[in-house]
Parts: C-alpha cells; structure tokens; sequence
C-alpha cells in the first residue's frame, strides 16, 4: 500500500474514527508479526535471569528485578503512551514505538554494566506498548464486517510472541551467548518498522485534544460506559486466573511426582498456540454479532478448566486438558471483550484499550502475587481454588454486563 494511497483512504475516514476498511490481510499479517516482536523482548530476560546474574554479578533478589523493571515500564506505557494513537497520526506513532523499542533493545544488548542494563529494560517495556497501540489500529482500518478478524489475527501475532519469546531466547543464547536474542530481535523491529511505514495508510487523528485532557477524557469514558466497567472486570479476573496457573505450573511440575526438567516445562507452553488459534475464531465470530456469547461460553469453559486441573492426580492427560481448555478460554474472552470495547467510542478506541488493558494487567498482577499465598498455604490444590474463585468473578461479571444492559434497555 502506497503512501498516496494511504492518504487517500484516511482523508475518507470519517468523524467517529472509521477507515474505508481496505486494509489487506497481508497488512494485518505484518501488523501481527511487529506485534508479537514487540512483546517478546519483554519475555527474553525469564530464561536467562542465571545467564544475566552471572555476566553482570547480580545476587538473586536484584536478578528478579530484571524481569520487573519491564513489567512496571510496560505498566506506564499502557497509561501513557497508548492512548496517544487518538491524539496523533496513528502511522508514524506506530512506527516510531518499534524504534525506539528496537533501541531499548540495543541498550541491553550491549549493556557493559548494569546502568545500561536496567535503562535499556526499562525503555523496552516502556514502548513494547505499541502492541497496544496496533490492535485498535487494525480495528479502525478494517471494514464493520472484518474488524474482529482483523482484531483477531493481530492478537494472535501477539499471543504467540508471547509464546514463542522464551524458546527463542534460549535457543539463541545456546547459539551466540545472552546478548543475542537482543540483537536479533531489535534487527527484527528495526525492519518491521520500515515494512510498517510503507504498508500503513496515513491516519490522523479525528480530532485533536490537549494530551493532559486524555486522562480527564478517558475518566469520563470509565464514568458514562457501564459496560466498558465490565469488560475491564471480566479481563482483569480471566487474565487473573491465567496468571495463576502458569505461575502455579512450574512449581507443580518441577516438584514431585512430576520432577519435570527446565525444558520439559517450557514445552507445557506451546499449549498456548490453542489460545493463538482461539484469538482468530473469536474474532469472527464477534464480526457475526456473537461476542457476548463468546464471552459467556469461554466464562463457563474457564470455570471447567480447573476442574481438569485439579484432576491431574488422575493422570497428565487431565492436567494437559486443563491447560488448553484454560488458554483457549482465556484468549477468547479478551478478544471478544475487545471487540466489545472498541465499539463503545470508535473515535477513542486507543484510550478504551488504555483503559481496558491496564485493568488487565493489573489483573495478571493480583493473580501471580495471590498464587504465591495460595501455594505457600495449601499448594497445587490452593492454586486450583484461586483459579477457580477468579473463573467465577468472571462469569459473575459476564452476569452483570447482561444485567445492566437489560437495565439500559428497559430504563429507554
């Protein structure tokens, strides 16, 4: 897609935000590919946490905060930068999110000391969130009748960097030490940034506002969308629940009766492509009228899960179930909760993702740091309990997003 092209087609767009919706899968394929990049420089450091510790001696409580320092940077860019793609064009917010990420990266990379280390970490999550910033993008670009495909295939890119980021850190850091997969991937964004600025049309934004009245802006969204409480409710318990099982799994695994090596566990998560391949569905099925039916059905299959879990002691067929049951859930319960989000407000899709996608972390956030009590008081079992608990909270929620719309509807 031409630069003129892209132009033309976002003079067409119109005030509530809409594009003409020709963007081309191939588009959405290279949108999900700089997605997924984005993310896995977040993901590298988990197995390499010894390598790291020992290169830059490091005692283990202050290794961990190498996975933190990215955690809190990806925090703030969530409130910070993501609902910049509604105040400037949304192209060259873009591409500029995967430099300077790709610069992060750079910094770790050839990090001589720990200064560099944790600058270079923090900058990365920081601008990791132009993920965030490309999935309403693609909603916005693609035609009424595609946008939770588009959402869907976009989303899958992300979910399987995600997946795939700690494989590849470990194999490339077998191959050419720690510092490669770092390398490697700021090549990687540094190119899908090039490739995003040819294949993205020019859009700016619908209208321009002060960037300190976004947060004044995005406090009335929460206020006057009930539904929009909702969905940010059902996110944050569903990516609760799956906070707990991954960070619960390792423990279980490596433990007996299993004794699981390092490798053996992280092959537990190539389960997660069911979620890949449940962001793709959902996202039809939401362009046919249906998310709210999809939320509902991945509520009640996420509850199930971890009766499947707990079933384990029966054999590792249950607790293998469990996982996908529980993954695919989960991924369909986000994607549909996007969809249903976006339509809210089109012109202010970055700022509703902003809202929803920090309740969402925060979420992940409560589940690992509950899991920690959980095992500590009752293991395996008190992990399954918490999953569940918060499988429920979700359910619950898909229950009072349906109340209060029968509310609305009754109330007009």
């Amino acid at each position: 897609m031409s630069d003129r092209t892209g132009q033309t087609r976002a003079a067409t767009a119109d005030a509530s935000g809409e594009n003409d919706g020709a963007v081309t899968r191939a588009t959405l394929l290279l949108m999900a590919t700089a997605t997924g990049l984005s993310v896995a420089g977040n993901y590298f450091a988990q197995p390499l946490l010894g390598l790291l510790a020992r290169h830059f001696h490091l005692g283990s409580g202050t290794a961990a905060l190498v996975v933190t320092v990215g955690q809190v940077g990806y925090a703030c860019g969530l409130v910070l930068l993501v609902p910049l793609g509604d105040l400037v064009e949304r192209r060259r917010l873009t591409v500029t999110l995967c430099v300077v990420t790709a610069f992060g990266l750079l910094c770790i990379a050839a990090a001589p000391n720990t200064a560099l280390l944790w600058t270079g970490l923090a900058v990365t999550g920081l601008f990791s969130v132009g993920a965030q910033v490309m999935v309403p993008f693609a909603a916005t670009m693609a035609a009424p009748d595609m946008k939770g495909r588009a959402v869907g295939i976009v989303m899958a890119g992300l979910l399987l960097g995600i997946l795939l980021a700690r494989t590849a850190a470990g194999g490339l850091a077998e191959l050419g030490g720690w510092r490669t997969p770092y390398w490697v991937n700021a090549a990687l964004m540094l190119t899908a940034a090039a490739l995003l600025r040819r294949a993205l049309p020019c859009f700016p934004p619908a209208r321009r506002i002060p960037y300190p009245a976004v947060f004044r802006s995005m406090a009335g969204l929460w206020r006057t969308h009930p539904v929009l409480r909702w969905r940010m409710l059902t996110g944050a318990s569903s990516f609760g629940a799956f906070t707990v099982l991954w960070t619960s799994l390792t423990l279980l695994l490596s433990g007996p009766p299993y004794g699981w090596s390092t490798a053996a566990i992280g092959l537990m998560g190539l389960a997660g492509a069911a979620g890949a391949a449940a962001a793709a569905v959902a996202g039809r099925l939401a362009d046919r009228g249906l998310a709210q039916l999809v939320t509902v059905v991945s509520a009640v299959l996420l509850l199930v899960s971890w009766a499947l879990l707990r079933a384990d002691a029966y054999g590792l067929i249950w607790l293998v179930a469990g996982v996908l049951v529980l993954d695919l859930a989960v991924q369909a319960v986000h994607i549909s909760n996007q969809n249903v989000v976006y339509a809210l407000a089109p012109e202010a899709r970055s700022r509703l993702n902003s809202l929803y996608m920090t309740s969402y972390f925060l979420g992940g956030v409560a589940g690992s740091a509950l899991t920690s009590l959980a095992w500590s008081h009752a293991g395996w079992g008190g992990a399954c309990a918490l999953g569940a608990a918060l499988s429920a909270v979700t359910l619950l929620s898909c229950w009072g997003e349906w109340y209060e719309r029968r509310r609305l509807l009754t109330s007009s």
